[in-house]
């Protein structure tokens, strides 16, 4: 079966537990942290961080479609991070941390709002899912170079080693199929 190429980008709070993820995942051929959704052309990490620029941090997941389907992404996605608080992951809080699918087609849209709807039929979270789905729009832009690999880089700073390193464990323990390395 011939490459399949095709794009997520997610923002699931952090964008270095999700890279960090995401880079383990068989099938997925490039992950790059950087910013969407907001209204300030190449928006800084400083910038980003104060929260007015209307972005999120989020990860641009280049895949092989015929090695790992979008809605698989998606699981991923929603089992290592909290969509259900609004604005927020952990001590992260702010709209740069919301959970969000930015879709790069209808059919991701589609996929994306039938996972969600699934989740919710299965209760697998206690409240709602507040994850907001909007068309990326050509509103993405790569972060700086040094988040790129932060986890891997920098595996003993402490947000690594009691954030990031807890969500990567929990990848390799539930999707151990996924795992590459």
């Amino acid at each position: 079966m011939s490459q399949i190429n095709e794009t997520a980008t997610l923002g699931g709070g952090c964008f270095w537990c999700t890279e960090a993820v995401f880079l383990e995942v068989a099938g997925v051929l490039a992950v790059e942290p950087g910013y969407a959704g907001g209204q300030t052309r190449e928006p800084t990490y400083e910038q980003i961080c104060e929260g007015d620029t209307g972005h999120a941090e989020v990860v641009k997941i280049e895949f092989d479609a015929s090695r790992i389907a979008y809605k698989e992404i998606l699981e991923i996605f929603f089992a290592i991070h909290d969509p259900t608080t609004l604005n927020r992951q952990g001590n992260d809080v702010g709209t740069q941390y919301r959970s969000v699918i930015f879709t790069h087609s209808e059919a991701q849209r589609a996929a994306a709002l039938e996972v969600i709807a699934q989740l919710e039929r299965e209760q697998l979270f206690e409240q709602e899912i507040v994850t907001q789905v909007a068309p990326l729009d050509g509103n993405y832009w790569p972060a700086e170079a040094y988040h790129r690999n932060y986890f891997a880089m920098h595996p003993t700073q402490g947000y690594c080693s009691f954030v990031v390193a807890p969500k990567v464990a929990k990848f390799r323990q539930k999707f151990a199929h996924r795992f590459h390395k």
